[in-house]
This record gives structure tokens, sequence and C-alpha cells, in this order.
């Protein structure tokens, strides 16, 4: 009987990721937006890193909303414990993002400013993103 491939890993049950996001495809609030591009998990620290980030280079002028929440709780055992004894404790929380799902929206700003803002938000997250505009923005306000 062949026997399953051992591995380094920690064997965790992740749940699946697949296929695209149904909500939260469009923008909603603001002009311009970030437009995730691949499945990943984004945790808090990450996303207040790409708030920081964008309120800081558009010094707190305009708008911004977030359109992701992280709401599912991750669990790890600490290290050196052996099998058993229950689930291990909260390490955090995190979104599981799918592609095409919109992170953050920008509204108040030139273009310029907020494709620039974004770009540093973009940096703070693990995943590849897409610079997005409003379809109906009019450049010359």
């Amino acid at each position: 009987m062949l026997q399953p491939k051992k591995t380094k890993y920690r064997r965790v049950q992740h749940g699946r990721q697949k296929g695209y996001a149904q909500r939260g495809t469009q923008l909603a609030f603001g002009s311009f937006g970030i437009k995730c591009l691949q499945y990943k998990w984004i945790n808090g620290r990450q996303i207040e890193a790409a708030r920081i980030a964008v309120t800081r280079y558009m010094q707190r002028q305009g708008q911004i909303w977030i359109r992701i929440f992280p709401d599912k709780p991750i669990t790890r055992k600490p290290a050196d414990v052996r099998m058993g004894k229950g689930k291990g404790d909260p390490e955090g929380f995190v979104y599981p993002v799918n592609p095409g799902r919109v992170l953050i929206e920008v509204e108040g700003v030139p273009f310029e400013i907020a494709k620039e803002a974004l770009r540093l938000a973009a940096q703070k997250l693990p995943v590849t993103t897409k610079f997005i505009v409003r379809r109906d923005y009019d450049a010359q306000n």
C-alpha cells in the first residue's frame, strides 16, 4: 500500500480557496481602488500597515475605505508540543481573499496621488494587486 508523502510543513486544515470573488468586485464608495489578483490570507497587521501607508501619503486628505475585515480565527499549537490534547490557542485573525476582490478604495484626491498611495499600500500586502479606476471617473475634476 502506498504511504502518503512526508512533508516537513505542519499540516493545517486551511480549507480550499478556489474560484473568483463573487461579491466585492466593483468599486462601491471611491473613485480609485486596488483589486486582488490571487488567493491568499491577509492578516490584520498587513491591512493596518497598508492603511497607514495610504493615509501618510495622502496626508490625511480624501477618504479611504477598507473593504475587507479579518474575521477568520487561526489557531496554532506551541512548538515542541505532542499531538493531541485539543486544538491550539488562537494566534490571530485573517481574511481569505480571492482574485477579483476590491481591497481598498480612495476618494477625494487627484489621480496621481491616489495611484501612488495605493501602490505603497499594495507593497504592504502579500498579494499581487491591480490599480482600478471608476468607469465614470472624469479626469478634469
